[in-house]
């Protein structure tokens, strides 16, 4: 099925779901219970983090408590699932991120689709990876880390946070854009590939602003480049991979709030529009930041689209990959 017809079908959905009956809303009384936030991540880092912030909001301004339910597991697949097979009725949200685009293409069978299973509600903000080499590796430069990788093939390395995870194809898609020869070593999370890359044993890899940033203060790490296609406000002074000399070059991690298909679009248009009045406020704004993270709200049909795209981009690199489900 192509991305034009699946569009058609996700848009059919939502007009669907306008014509759903929901007295609750027709009376304007959405929210009435507790909601549940679910995060198919173990808590803590960047995504625990996204969804308890703007949950945090929604709460305030709602008046009704919203319960962050972390569900990991199988490459995100159990929470997701999870949310998927949920009532359609506004009271249980996914915290969406890359990972859901991903593991269209990564796993050969899912329990659910990711474009009939799910309405979109809005994007929260997206975050570039930091390319950072050892600082035992005599590169400053992406140009110089590719020279390096040219002049000994096979020999530089790169670590991942796992098979098929962003960073492992961030890594195959620059291999590929730079057509160099590097070895790709997977880990079980950062913490073990860094703890490599300190020691001289990796050469580079890929992380978020807010895993890496105290290693680069504190010298253990180089800061190349970021993986967005222009240069981020998290680290303005970093070139881009793709102002380095590969302009096609464009990943970066993201996050959003999507809610089981069929649920009334009033319901979505609610939780759209205070998740992103809340958003916008500068407070909240100068708080993802500082975590990393650029805040840019939309739509639901703009998130729509946005995922769509993502789907064909990430599934291009998982086949370039060749990445197996671990």
């Amino acid at each position: 099925m192509n991305k034009k017809v699946k569009k058609i079908i996700a848009n059919a959905a939502l007009v669907f779901a306008a014509v759903v009956p929901f007295p609750a809303i027709a009376s304007g009384a959405y929210p009435t219970k507790p909601l549940r936030f679910v995060v198919p991540f173990t808590p803590g880092a960047i995504n625990d983090y996204m969804a308890r912030t703007l949950g945090q909001k929604l709460a305030e301004s709602w008046g009704q408590q919203v319960i962050v339910d972390n569900r990991p597991g199988a490459g995100t697949i159990i929470g997701t699932d999870l949310v998927a097979k949920s009532a359609p009725d506004g009271y249980t949200l996914l915290l969406a991120s890359t990972a859901l685009a991903i593991n269209v293409t990564l796993y050969p069978k899912l329990p659910f689709d990711v474009q009939r299973d799910f309405a979109p509600v809005t994007r929260i903000g997206s975050a570039p990876l930091l390319l950072v080499s050892s600082a035992q590796l005599p590169v400053k430069t992406v140009a110089e880390l590719v020279a390096l990788a040219k002049a000994k093939p096979g020999q530089i390395s790169y670590g991942s946070t796992g098979t098929g995870g962003s960073a492992h194809l961030m890594g195959e898609m620059f291999r590929a854009a730079a057509g160099i020869d590097v070895l790709h070593v997977p880990y079980k999370g950062l913490a073990p590939a860094l703890t490599d890359i300190f020691a001289g044993r990796v050469s580079f890899t890929y992380g978020t602003y807010l895993a890496v940033s105290s290693h680069i203060k504190a010298g253990r790490l180089r800061a190349l480049a970021v993986t967005s296609k222009a240069r981020s406000k998290v680290a303005p002074e970093l070139p881009s991979i793709a102002e380095s000399g590969y302009p096609s070059y464009d990943a970066t991690a993201w996050w959003g709030v999507v809610v089981p298909a069929r649920t009334p679009a009033a319901v979505i248009s609610r939780i759209n529009a205070e998740s992103v009045r809340q958003l916008e406020t500068a407070q909240l704004r100068e708080q993802m930041l500082g975590q990393g993270v650029e805040v840019a709200p939309t739509t639901p049909p703009q998130f729509g689209r946005f995922l769509a795209d993502e789907i064909a981009n990430w599934g291009r690199a998982v086949k370039q990959s060749g990445a197996k489900p671990e």
